[in-house]
């Protein structure tokens, strides 16, 4: 049994398989349950331990979302990454489910990502949306990997989609490096930096009290290590049951 098959990327006829299976089940039932529960811990973090920023108010609070959020798209559009390099290497069509499962799921964190900045930035900012470098940056990399998305369904041929959405996946990664690093090199952006130095504030970003840094870092943990793996697995297994579907029916006809 292959890498990929244990990590359940792919079907499996081998015998015992069932049990393998079943593992696999539980292993995703217990990250799924984790995610869920961990979830539930920081929306309570977020909307009722963490402090009232004193500025903001308490619009603050959908900040710990928004990053999170942020930081659990880049996870999994970097699985994507690593799919698309394994499958240029063995040319197993289960990596390639692994990087269309990371794009789709961090193609939707990234969108929950630009809808809760835009609902900080109504009444902190006056506006919905400023062209703002980091704000541009983040729009850019969602179409970017929208247009991933267009790319497979534009081409029939599926060795040809699966080789050129291996490599696009790769190279559209920069635009999660650029999101990430333009509020470090851009002295005009407005986009607070929570986290190390920036143009605008070479001592790192603003101060925070103890309970927004304790709620900052749970959040992002758990939607990095069990949100966004646990969607990213379901994903794939709705891939593996719809490609059955379809020897089905042509077995069938």
């Amino acid at each position: 049994m292959n890498l990929a098959q244990r990590l359940h990327l792919a079907p499996t006829s081998e015998v015992g398989s069932s049990v393998s299976i079943n593992r696999r089940d539980q292993i995703l039932r217990i990250l799924t349950l984790l995610a869920v529960l961990g979830f539930a811990v920081c929306a309570y973090l977020a909307l009722g331990f963490a402090g009232t920023d004193v500025n903001q108010g308490n619009v603050q609070r959908i900040f710990y979302f928004h990053v999170s959020a942020f930081s659990a798209a880049s996870c999994a559009l970097f699985m994507a990454v690593v799919g698309g390099i394994a499958f240029l290497r063995t040319r197993n069509a289960a990596w390639d489910r692994l990087s269309l499962a990371g794009v789709e799921v961090g193609l939707s964190l990234s969108l929950v990502t630009l809808i809760t900045g835009m609902v900080w930035a109504r009444p902190t900012w006056n506006t919905w949306w400023t062209w703002d470098p980091r704000l541009t940056a983040c729009a850019i990399m969602t179409l970017t990997y929208a247009a991933y998305l267009m790319l497979r369904g534009a081409i029939e041929n599926p060795d040809k989609r699966r080789l050129l959405a291996a490599v696009y996946g790769i190279l559209a990664f920069g635009m999660v490096i650029v999101t990430y690093a333009i509020i470090r090199i851009r002295p005009d952006t407005i986009h607070p930096t929570v986290i190390g130095p920036s143009a605008q504030n070479a001592q790192g970003g603003f101060s925070m009290a103890q309970s927004m840094g304790i709620t900052l870092g749970i959040s992002s943990l758990v939607w990095c290590c069990f949100i966004a793996p646990a969607l990213v697995w379901w994903r794939i297994r709705l891939e593996n049951l719809y490609e059955r579907a379809q020897q089905l029916r042509v077995e069938l006809m």
